[in-house]
């Protein structure tokens, strides 16, 4: 399959999409630390709170996931790309469940008295990982006569 620019319209959806990426990081510093803007009301940590995170988490990787799917510009999927969507959805799944840990009856600590203790902290970093090398996974390799294409402007086209 020959290599194919992206048109303008995809660009301009690669933007908006990036915007959605820049929108979920600030929403999860928000939830991750509401002191920075002032909204820490609390000591702990709340289920509010590890929803906000939760949510900017799920825009972010959305975002990546759409434009990277853009960049990739019906490319067919490889095996690579493949095992990369999969640990995208099993990193968020992962961040989820070490973030509610103690809401959904899996964690250490029982109503009242939850905190956010070291092993869910431990379980958030790793599916962030994961989901981060999911879209590195992801993200379509270029080789051979793409390498030539790519100096191009998009917008020519």
């Amino acid at each position: 399959m020959p290599f194919q620019s992206i048109t303008k319209e995809k660009l301009l959806a690669a933007r908006l999409w990036m915007i959605v990426v820049v929108a979920g990081i600030l929403i999860f510093v928000v939830g991750a630390a509401p002191q920075v803007i002032g909204m820490n009301r609390s000591d702990v940590i709340g289920f509010v709170q590890i929803g906000v995170w939760l949510v900017g988490l799920a825009a972010a990787t959305l975002g990546g996931f759409i434009v990277i799917r853009i960049f990739r510009n019906r490319r067919p999927l490889s095996l690579r790309a493949d095992i990369g969507m999969r640990l995208i959805a099993t990193g968020y799944v992962l961040s989820a469940t070490a973030s509610l840990a103690d809401f959904i009856g899996v964690g250490a600590q029982r109503m009242p008295a939850i905190s956010f203790g070291p092993l869910q902290v431990f379980g958030l970093v790793i599916g962030i990982v994961i989901s981060a090398l999911g879209l590195f996974l992801y993200y379509p390799r270029v080789r051979g006569e793409e390498e030539s294409n790519l100096g191009e402007n998009p917008a020519e086209v």
